[in-house]
Order: C-alpha cells, then structure tokens, then sequence
C-alpha cells in the first residue's frame, strides 16, 4: 500500500490546501447525511422491524450518545497515532458502523450499530479541526476549519433529503449503503490526500491529553456549545409540527422549511468561518445574541407563513456562527493537547441537540403550546451568553495578569 503523504512546512499550497479541505468535507458530508437520515425513515424502519416508533426514535438518541462519549474515548485511545492516519482510520469505521446498520437483521442489531457508528463523529470533525487549521496560513485557520464543516450543512440541504427519499423508494437501507459509499471514497480521498502536518501537538501519554481539561476556557467553550446550541435545537427538532400547526403550511410544506433551514446553515457556516478569523469572542456573543432575538421574533410572527419561513432562516444562519468560532476556540484553549479538546466541541453540541429537544418536548407535554419551544430557545441562548460573558471576562484576566508579568520582567534588566 502506498506510504501516506509526507509532513510538509505548514501552509499548504492554496490549490493543494483545497484538495484537503475538499477531501475532509466529502467525510463531512458523510456524517451529516447518515447523522440526520434516519428522523426522515424512522416510519419505514419501524414497520420493517417491527418496532412503534418511539421505540424507532432510540436509534437517533443512540447515534448521539455514541457522539457524546465516543469523542473523548476515541481520542485518547489514539492519542499516539498520526492525525492524518487517524482520519483515515475514523472514516473508515463511520463506514463499518453504517454497513452494519444496512444489513442489520433485528432492531437490537441496528440500534447497536447506530451507536457504533457515531462513536467516531466527533473525532474526525475534532482531529480535521486541528489538522486543517495547521496546514493553513495565517488569518485563514477559521475559515478553513468552516469550510471542512460546509459538507455538514450541505448534507442537510442534499444529502439528507436524496437519500431519505431513496429510502422511502427503495427501502431504508440504500440511505446507508450510500453513505458506505462516501465514507469509502473519503478513506481513499484522505490517505491520498492529506499529509501529516508539523507541529500538530500530538501528546506523548493519556495524561499529555487530559492535561488540557485542567483549562477553564476549555470547559467555557463546551459549556457556550451545549447550552447555548441547545436554543436552535429546541426549535428544528420540531419543524415537522410547527410548520402546519403554526405557521399553517401544511405537511407538505416541511421539506421546503428543512430546505430553507439548511440554506441557512450552509450560508452561516460560510459568514462565521470569516468572522471569526477577525474576532473569536465577537463571533460568538454575535451568533447567541442573533440566535436569542430571531427565535424571539419567530414566536411572535410565526404565525404569518413567509415570515416564518424568513425567521427561521435566521435562526438557521446565526446558530452555525457558534460552529467554526467554538472550534477553533477550543484548539487555542488547550494548545498542548488539542486534539482532545477540538472532538468535545462535538461531544457538546451533541449534548445541546439533546437538551433542546428534550426541554422543547417538555414544554410541548405542559400544553404551553407549539411556540413554547422558541420561548425555551430564547432561554437557552441567554444562558450561553451568560457564559460566554463570563468566559471573556476570566479571558481579559489572564490576559492583564500576562501583560503585568511581562512588564515586570523587562523591567528587571533596567533596576539592575
């Protein structure tokens, strides 16, 4: 087998640099499809193995819980392991964890294979994260990291869509078989592809690794990522109820919200991956502070269809600021040992997918109504810039104390 790509002097060649980004967002792109595939199959897999579907639901808890926990194990257990080989070896196991769900012969089979299968998610996104970042030049770290993570939001606008619709046609299965199909290609794009950057802070023990958890930055950005992501999850888990019951468009009209959903994210993802190569901290209080008044005004007009649709677009938009500039927030948080801290950011958000859906079905089973679940949104938001404040203000901290050592340094020479 062809040796893997030798390590170059970081940045890459612009065209070469666009080769790699290309060929970690096809894996990016992977993940989002079978991530997001299975909500829309959830009638078809239920009737086929026998099961009710909330019973079917588990398999989408399930993925993220394989997200949640599998991204700081994943990461440890390879903590010695090149980066760029690890790539090649997490997709390559996102493709075995969706080939096991396509033959799966029970339920208990597929929901094993479901969590099996994101168990390297957060993993890949993180290592790509850092190892992206390293072979790019200065004042485009962020922007390369947001365009890695473009494959994601395209999945939800392509992927997601085409592969539940041939699921539907030809059975749920083929929406699995098509993302073996991506992961293979993405394994043979990145060992081809991708070298191995200098300096990417591999960590020689388990304890190099976890010595960056001893950073509180690092537990701000994961705290901003699971509560304050949570508020745009409170509202898109339950798009399918809100559109007709709210904004009066039918059932039909769905698909073209998910779309226009999807639209949003594509275009946020794209904006925050240049904002935040101008300001980490300022891409963020402006994405929650966005994030906190569109679902505030989406509860008030939702009821007028278009200017429903126009909100959640918004929504769509100002959530996907938090995705590049929480990214790469942690890699500068933990600097020593980033590879750790970058898979978490996955880990989190997949915790604030959990917690705004879970406290928009509460809200919604207190009969508060099929708006409450943006009210819970605007909740959620606030809170993230509750942490987000304190974390910039312990950032300003250490950053005086830093500047007062420095000072007092350079004036021992002239006492002397």
């Amino acid at each position: 087998m062809t040796s893997h790509p030798t390590s170059p002097s970081a940045p890459l060649a612009p065209g070469r640099l666009r080769l790699v980004i290309l060929a970690m967002a096809l894996g990016a792109f992977a993940i989002g499809t079978t991530e997001f595939a299975s909500m829309g199959l959830l009638p078809q897999i239920a009737r086929d193995l026998e099961v009710s579907i909330p019973q079917a639901g588990m398999l989408i808890t399930l993925y993220a819980l394989g997200v949640v926990i599998g991204a700081p194990l994943v990461t440890i257990a390879a903590v010695r392991m090149p980066r760029a080989r690890l790539l090649v070896l997490l997709i390559a196991l996102i493709g075995l964890g969706n080939l096991l769900s396509a033959i799966a012969p029970s339920f208990a089979v597929l929901a094993s294979a479901r969590l099996f299968a994101g168990l390297p998610h957060g993993a890949f996104f993180g290592v790509s994260a850092l190892v992206v970042s390293r072979l790019s030049p200065p004042g485009r770290r962020a922007r390369s990291v947001s365009l890695v993570m473009l494959g994601l939001t395209i999945a939800t606008m392509v992927g997601v869509p085409a592969s539940t619709a041939l699921g539907q046609h030809v059975g749920w299965r083929s929406a699995y078989v098509i993302v073996v199909v991506l992961a293979a290609a993405t394994t043979i794009a990145i060992w081809r592809l991708v070298p191995e950057p200098e300096g990417t802070g591999i960590a020689s023990s388990i304890r190099g690794e976890l010595r960056g958890l001893r950073r509180a930055q690092v537990w701000f950005g994961l705290g901003i990522g699971s509560i304050g992501f949570g508020g745009m999850f409170a509202v898109y888990s339950y798009i399918g109820e809100i559109v007709p019951g709210v904004m009066g468009l039918g059932e039909r009209a769905v698909p073209v919200a998910l779309f226009v959903f999807g639209v949003g994210m594509t275009i946020g993802n794209i904006v925050a991956g240049r904002l935040t190569d101008r300001s980490i901290y300022g891409t963020i209080f402006l994405g929650l502070i966005g994030m906190a008044i569109s679902l505030a005004v989406f509860a008030l007009v939702a009821h007028q269809a278009w200017a429903g649709l126009l909100l959640l677009f918004a929504i769509a938009v100002t959530s996907q600021f938090m995705g590049p500039s929480l990214q790469v927030f942690l890699l500068d948080a933990s600097p020593e040992a980033p590879s750790l801290s970058a898979a978490l950011h996955h880990s989190a958000l997949n915790i604030g997918n959990s917690l705004g859906a879970a406290l928009g079905a509460g809200v919604l089973a207190a009969g508060w109504g099929l708006l409450a679940p943006a009210w819970t949104g605007v909740a959620l938001a606030v809170l993230g810039l509750g942490v987000v404040t304190w974390s910039y203000r312990v950032h300003l901290r250490q950053q005086a104390r830093a500047g007062a050592a420095v000072a007092e340094a350079s004036e021992v020479p002239a006492a002397c």
